[in-house]
């Protein structure tokens, strides 16, 4: 197998753990000022990620890494092409960040609220424009050989917005299936019951975002070459069926570890879709970025593969710990006497 085929494909691993388990911290993040009724519920819910959010965002670090080294080509052109959505989810994730850490260093509504709302949108943008980023890199890109022609309102095209509602809900569904599970009390009644209720959205969008696909992108194509590739798409589809069976029975754990397998498999769809291409162009496929024609030398190519074989699986169980050390639900009482909480 090429080295360029094996980083492709660890390419889409790395983005699909990272939405699969940054995803949930999106959703816990939107839902925050809605589940949250006082101060208590919210800090339940904050602290339902707190020693979990920043790990998760490494697997973005990592994402973004390995597109850089291994398709440095197709990182310059992306961070060229989509520099300003790309940007806002920076600033996003950043006032995100500082929320969370500052968002219990002083009192007053005013303070309290500045950083809810900052929670609020350094959530729910970046969970939009990585969907609307998404969106449009699968339907391709106006580039040709003299560059892209498109403006950021370009990139606000229908099929685009319906990707990014289509993560936005994905994430609102993961968030609240997590707090279902992780909180005790009302916050987890409340999430239980809005998991429910949101499934049949998600579900519309779903269904919607499939037949977009059909008329708006070639993802379909290489399903249709080799049928056996079907089988992702479906996977998704189960997994997503999945999420309510689970959910309606009140066995959240196994309904959210489904939204897990939802993620992952609605990722590698649309990964495998794309192959070979990184960035299709909409304008002539000869202009694409391809994993070919935009990634670094065979040799850099080993040196990453022998470094990813020895630090990713660290990486693993590092984090496979630290989500048994906090296995354990969270209660309103246990965030009032608790000094060190969020």
């Amino acid at each position: 197998m090429e080295f360029q085929i094996v980083w492709f494909i660890l390419w889409g691993v790395l983005w699909a753990v990272y939405f699969m388990l940054d995803g949930f911290d999106f959703g816990v993040g939107i839902l925050h000022p809605f589940l949250g009724r006082d101060d208590k519920d919210k800090r339940v819910i904050i602290n339902s990620i707190a020693p979990l959010w920043d790990g998760n965002e490494v697997w973005l670090v990592t994402a973004g890494g390995a597109t850089f080294a291994a398709f440095p080509t197709t990182y310059a052109l992306m961070f060229s092409y989509l520099y300003t959505p790309l940007l806002l989810i920076l600033f996003a994730l950043i006032f995100r960040g500082v929320a969370f850490e500052f968002r219990g260093k002083g009192s007053g509504t005013v303070w309290t609220c500045a950083w809810d709302a900052a929670i609020f949108l350094g959530s729910f943008l970046p969970a939009l424009l990585f969907g609307v980023a998404f969106g449009n890199i699968f339907q391709g890109l106006l580039m040709d050989s003299t560059g892209y022609h498109g403006t950021l309102f370009s990139l606000l095209n229908p099929y685009g917005l319906l990707t990014g509602v289509f993560f936005v809900l994905l994430f609102v569904e993961h968030g609240s299936l997590w707090l279902a599970f992780k909180t005790k009390g009302e916050v987890g009644e409340r999430a239980g019951r809005l998991a429910n209720k949101m499934w049949i959205a998600l579900l519309v969008v779903a269904v919607s975002f499939l037949i977009s696909t059909w008329f708006a992108t070639h993802l379909y194509a290489n399903y249709f070459k080799n049928l056996i590739l079907l089988l992702v798409p479906v996977l998704a589809v189960l997994s997503l069926l999945g999420i309510k069976i689970f959910a309606a029975r009140g066995n959240y754990l196994t309904a959210f570890y489904s939204s897990c397998l939802t993620i992952v498999m609605v990722t590698f769809t649309g990964v495998i879709g794309l192959y070979p291409n990184l960035i299709p162009s909409s304008i002539d496929p000869n202009y694409s970025l391809t994993i070919f024609n935009s990634s670094s030398s065979v040799y850099t190519l080993k040196i990453m593969t022998v470094v990813a074989l020895l630090f990713v699986p660290v990486v693993i169980a590092y984090q496979i710990w630290i989500y048994r050390i906090f296995r354990h639900s969270i209660s309103a009482d246990e965030i009032m006497s608790d000094t060190e909480a969020y």
